[in-house]
């Protein structure tokens, strides 16, 4: 390793599938060492991990970073939103936690919803209406089917607050993160009585939100990490809040992320939509992050092209074909119970086609919100940009078919960063904003981490728009229904 200019900070990407560790110089953002490890998810109705795997994930991750990571003087946590964790009173999962893409909440959201003055009450109090993605209904689900464990329960935690908390061994999050609970009000940025009240969840057991900028705490002296007693922990956040740093997004910039969820969003000084289809998340900065989300995105697409046998760039245009690939339910649209349908399949239809539907019915989900996400901007705010490109990341965002996919059917110039791994490089602004007293966000502009090639905008697909647009409309009361699979 050669050597640094700057202190050195940790940022970490806790996933769906994987914990990311970067040892990043705060001085010029150059990435001096990295590690990564899996987590295991359970298939079938629900979508569960156990969160003592994040811990050993990250261990094995920061291994593979080597000395760089003993000498970091502050770390920051990102990780994947809504998940509920349970702990006992000795800090230990009661049970496997259960993750943003299981919506066996879906008849609890929509009781929620209607017990509490429906989806107006809702996006007033805390910028969102709730779907099964949200914590506040997986905790309703779990009180309904499983209240043992929520006897047993003594703290509350997201995936990121859980690791924290191993670190400095005290109960903390940050709003961005808290957010997307459903039981945090965006007016008084303070957890809501009402609903904790209506869900039998006492505030107690819930963590202290942490301002930005302000540390969590630091490291305790019995850990399994290589990090000195003393180094600063910052609070964490969201893998979109912590993307939106890692990228130093500017308010109006559209941002769409290609994952195992797709996510668009743009940074706005208020919030977003107040009939709450757009989440009216915060951000990690003390602004709003106002987005949407899908549930199928890149690995719904890959088991299609897994399904034909073919590579996922094997795709070959086509008229008259779509594939709503909902295959895990769906979140935008609100489709919990939904699974993938095909309309349109002819003699002549060839999988290379059958492909390039499933590509377009998971961008025109993303697309649908996107609009509206972009048009809540801020426009008099002087550091909008307005024009920008949107700004494409995400595990998909360097397959040619998801680029031309989204130019086509968004009619936008796109950019794709060059830097990879914005969660973690987000969470490593925010580490080294401790340090140095800076904005995040200025970190990450200064480390230059949004630069990359633009691909000029191309006309916008309107007929296949209109038709995947007919089709989820015509077929609404199916996808409504679901498929029992039991």
């Amino acid at each position: 390793m050669s050597a640094a200019e700057g202190p050195l900070v940790v940022g970490v990407d806790t996933s769906t599938q994987a914990t990311k560790a970067l040892v990043v110089d705060v001085a010029t953002g150059r990435v001096v060492a990295s590690g990564q490890a899996p987590h295991t998810v359970t298939s079938g109705a629900g979508r569960e991990s156990d969160p003592r795997q994040w811990w050993d994930a990250l261990c094995e991750a920061l291994r593979q970073c080597g000395q760089a990571a003993h000498e970091a003087a502050a770390v920051s946590i990102g990780g994947q939103q809504h998940g509920l964790v349970t702990l006992d009173e000795r800090g230990e999962p009661v049970r496997p936690a259960l993750l943003w893409n299981d919506v066996r909440s879906a008849p609890q959201t929509r009781r929620l919803t209607e017990e509490l003055g429906g989806a107006k009450f809702w996006a007033e109090r805390t910028g969102s209406v709730p779907t099964a993605s949200f914590t506040v209904t997986k905790w309703a689900w779990l009180a309904e089917h499983e209240p043992d464990a929520v006897r047993a329960t003594k703290a509350v935690r997201l995936p990121h607050d859980y690791l924290t908390g191993r670190l400095t061994g005290q109960g903390t999050t940050d709003r961005g993160d808290a957010s997307g609970t459903g039981w945090w009000a965006s007016g008084p940025e303070t957890y809501d009585e009402e609903i904790l009240a209506h869900v039998g969840l006492d505030p107690a057991l819930l963590p202290r939100v942490v301002r930005p900028g302000e540390v969590a705490g630091t490291v305790r002296e019995h850990h399994d990490l290589p990090f000195s007693k003393g180094t600063l922990v910052a609070c964490g956040t969201g893998d979109n809040a912590a993307a939106a740093l890692g990228l130093g997004v500017r308010p109006g910039t559209p941002v769409m992320s290609l994952g195992t969820s797709g996510t668009v969003y743009a940074v706005s000084r208020r919030l977003a939509d107040p009939t709450g289809i757009v989440a009216g998340f915060a951000d990690a900065r003390g602004d709003w992050l106002p987005l949407a989300c899908t549930l199928n995105c890149t690995l719904a697409v890959d088991r299609v092209a897994a399904l034909l046998g073919l590579d996922r760039e094997a795709v070959e245009p086509g008229r008259g074909i779509t594939l709503l690939p909902f295959l895990d339910g769906e979140r935008t649209p609100n489709l919990p119970n939904a699974s993938g349908l095909l309309h349109g399949l002819r003699h002549d239809t060839t999988g290379g086609q059958l492909l390039q539907a499933a590509y377009d019915g998971a961008v025109h989900s993303l697309l649908g919100a996107l609009d509206r996400v972009v048009d809540e901007e801020d426009e008099n705010d002087e550091d909008a940009a307005p024009s920008a490109p949107l700004l494409l990341i995400g595990g998909g965002a360097r397959g040619a078919a998801w680029q031309q996919t989204v130019r086509r059917l968004s009619g936008r110039s796109v950019q794709v960063p060059e830097a990879r791994e914005l969660v973690a490089l987000g969470a490593a602004a925010q580490a080294a904003g401790l340090l140095t007293g800076e904005d995040p966000a200025a970190v990450a502009r200064r480390w230059d981490t949004a630069a990359g090639p633009v691909l000029e905008a191309v006309e916008r697909d309107e007929e296949t728009l209109a038709r995947i647009a007919g089709v989820l409309s015509d077929a609404a009361p199916l996808l409504e229904r679901g498929t029992d699979t039991h």
